[in-house]
């Protein structure tokens, strides 16, 4: 990520919005009285998987509109307005197709059960988390970031002094 990024700071944002999708998939699991089992944790693979990516979509438009010139602040709310859309269409599409998981009856019932409300609940509460928390933490990250094209004209810089 921090490749893709260019940037430690900008994988770390990613990085700190799963603790709290986690946190907020085992609270549903308490509540609905599942146990921790492989079926849970293929849940949670798939979790930290869609979190991640909504982050990155946040992360990456915001960048795009820092490096056309825009300031932090107008990067930040804009890029979290823009991107509200596509993040949700996702998450609903993802919790809408897991909701047979949840009230699944018979024969293996309980693995499917447990799998669904980790999808269900974790993501649905994380997903809360993540439209506020990742622009949030760009927005005290930032600073410290360089922008891309600024890295690009000093490597420009630096081949002419070669040549």
């Amino acid at each position: 990520m921090a490749a893709q990024f260019e940037s430690f700071g900008l994988a770390f944002i990613v990085i700190c919005t799963v603790p709290f999708g986690i946190a907020a998939a085992l609270t549903v699991l308490v509540m609905t009285g599942q146990t921790l089992n492989i079926y849970t944790q293929i849940g949670f693979v798939m979790l930290i998987g869609l979190m991640t990516k909504n982050a990155i979509l946040l992360i990456e438009f915001m960048e795009q509109m820092r490096s056309e010139g825009h300031g932090v602040l107008h990067a930040v709310t804009h890029g979290a307005e823009v991107r509200f859309r596509p993040v949700m269409m996702t998450v609903l599409a993802t919790i809408i197709g897991a909701v047979p998981l949840v009230i699944a009856q018979g024969a293996g019932a309980e693995a499917r059960v447990a799998i669904g409300w980790v999808i269900v609940g974790g993501l649905g509460l994380s997903t809360i988390i993540t439209l506020y928390l990742a622009p949030l933490a760009y927005y005290w990250v930032v600073p410290y970031v360089p922008l891309k094209t600024d890295a690009d004209k000093v490597l420009k810089g630096q081949l002419k002094d070669i040549a």
